[in-house]
């Protein structure tokens, strides 16, 4: 099940620790990019289009636990 991401009013929360900031996220993208090779042949992106991203799953960095995330208000934020 995909995990939703935060928004502007809303932010990840580890439901088994608490934690609020250390998360390891797990994407699956589909882009489109403009790759300049200098004349040495190195590589380098220079523009970039996400034309779909899904995050598949997110682990807690504190507890370890996997898909273990809500979204909950951030402080301060417009209800």
């Amino acid at each position: 099940m995909p995990v939703p991401l935060p928004t502007a009013t809303t932010r990840w929360r580890c439901t088994l620790c608490g934690n609020l900031t250390r998360f390891d996220v797990t994407r699956a993208s589909k882009v489109v990019e403009y790759v300049h090779l200098d004349l040495a042949g190195e590589p380098k992106v220079e523009e970039r289009e996400v034309l779909s991203e899904t995050i598949e799953s997110v682990r807690c960095r504190w507890c370890n636990a996997v898909d273990q995330v809500e979204l909950v208000d951030r402080p301060g934020a417009d209800s």
